[in-house]
Parts: C-alpha cells; structure tokens; sequence
C-alpha cells in the first residue's frame, strides 16, 4: 500500500514538472510574440515617419532650379521628432559601366581589401562583362549592383565590401564627384589617406566653399551635377537603436506620370543598439 501510494506520489510530481514546463514555454512564448509584435510596429512606424522627412526633403529639392551637387544632411521636423536626411548625388560613387581599369583596381585593393595583383585580373573582368554585346551589337552593362556577383572573382564577401560605394544607375564619364562622395569612396580617390577624406568631409559637412581637392587622384576626380539620387533618412528608436529609409530617386518633372521625381529603388534597415563594454 506505501509502494503504490509513492508511485503516485512521484507520478503526480511528474505531472506537476511537466505542467510547469509547459505553462513556462506557453509564457515565454507570448513574451516573444508580443517583443515581435512592438518591434515590427516601430519599424512600420519608423518607416512611416522615414518616408515623409525624404517626401518633404524631396519637396524642396523639386522647387529649386539648381540641382544639389554635394553631399548634405537635412534636418527635418515631423510629428515632434528631428529626423536626418543625407541627399547624395550618385555621381559621387564608382559607376561599374564607366569607371576604368585604374580607378576600379584601386577601389579593389582600397576597399577590397585585394592585392594589386589579385586586383587587376578582376577590374578586367568587370570590364570585359560590361563590354560583351549582344547579336544587334549592344553592349550588356550592370542593371544593379548585384550584377558584381556574376563577374569572376567577386564572391559574396567582395561584393558586400564594395556595394555601398558603386552604382549601375547613371551613366557617367567615369570619373567620381569628390564633393558627392561618401568617406568610403573619398578614401579610394585619396589612396587610403584616411587624415586627407577627414579634412576634406568636415569641410564639406560645414558648407565650405572651394574645397582644396588636390590631395586626391585627379585621374579619378571629375565634377559636374545629375538628377539622380540617394535619400536616406535616419530615424530613432525608443530602445537606443535606429532605423534607416533609403529612397533612390530621378528628379525629373517631365516624367510620364506627371510626378517631379521618381523612386527606382527602396530599401529599409536597422542599426542595431550599440554594445558597450563594461566598466
């Protein structure tokens, strides 16, 4: 009679174990979901906000009859939140259907990361990919940027060092606008001068007129202004973190639809919280 009444014991006990483990899974379920469920409504509401600060940047910009020429940030005021707009003209990065050999082999070793010599076979190879032609004699070009990643030689890694500072969305003379350009591209014009691109961008960040270039390699450096462009609006969040709107975009009032400008390309990320070492 005491054996059969431990085995219950121990068969109630077991039960109670595993009805623990399974209320504690069911709450910690609900706790994921509910963390999922806030986290994508700030990024809705993020985005949200995002796109309106870019509307109301490109609002601006439509009016005005001079197109912008360098790369700036906008401040913007919307629903009692301060929301950054970076516009850059896209000529300040790396055309991969223009640029020659020279510039693409030092955007191969300076930002990546290969040696001259592993460089040179593949700026080759980007050009030679560009310039196959099809039957009526029309020459293939990039469509995006994604296109490195068919090219011999560019893996995964290569291309996602070098997405950010090229484009296949103008059609250019093959040189870069210094004063459009990010610090990344600035630092393939300089050679790796990482004091020269710091000089140069803080001038530029403070609207300096005239700033001295000669630092960087004229052979790469050109000038001159295009209607297309890269918005992106950096939006705050709650836990420390932010969210980023990316719009590019062709300013042209004489588009089909009757808008002044058109978006060819959108796209949203998350910086993360930034981790901070312990005292």
């Amino acid at each position: 009679m005491i054996h059969r009444r431990g085995v219950v014991l121990v068969a109630v006990l077991w039960i109670v174990m595993a009805l623990s483990i399974i209320v504690t899974g069911l709450s910690r379920s609900v706790r994921d979901e509910a963390r999922m469920l806030s986290l994508a409504r700030q990024g809705a509401q993020a985005s949200a906000l995002g796109d309106a600060a870019i509307q109301l940047v490109l609002q601006q910009m439509g009016a005005e009859p001079k197109p912008v020429d360098r790369m700036t940030t906008v401040q913007v005021q919307y629903m009692g939140q301060e929301i950054g707009v970076q516009v850059m003209p896209l000529n300040g990065l790396v055309d991969i259907n223009s640029a020659q050999i020279p510039l693409l082999v030092r955007l191969l070793t300076v930002a990546g990361g290969l040696a001259e010599g592993a460089a040179t076979p593949v700026a080759q190879a980007i050009v030679d990919y560009r310039e196959q032609r099809s039957a009526q004699g029309v020459p293939r070009r990039f469509e995006a940027v994604e296109d490195l990643m068919r090219v011999p030689g560019v893996n995964y890694d290569l291309y996602a060092r070098l997405s950010g500072l090229v484009t296949a969305d103008i059609r250019s003379s093959g040189m870069v606008n210094p004063l459009a350009a990010p610090p990344a591209v600035l630092q393939v014009l300089a050679g790796g001068n990482a004091e020269l691109v710091s000089q140069i961008d803080a001038r530029r960040q403070s609207g300096q007129p005239g700033i001295d270039m000669t630092g960087l390699d004229a052979a790469f450096v050109g000038s001159g202004t295009v209607r297309r462009y890269r918005l992106q609006a950096r939006v705050s969040a709650a836990d420390g973190g932010a969210y980023f709107v990316t719009r590019y975009v062709d300013i042209n009032p004489r588009s089909r639809d009757g808008f002044p400008w058109t978006t060819f390309h959108m796209q949203r990320e998350v910086e993360p919280i930034s981790l901070r070492s312990s005292p």
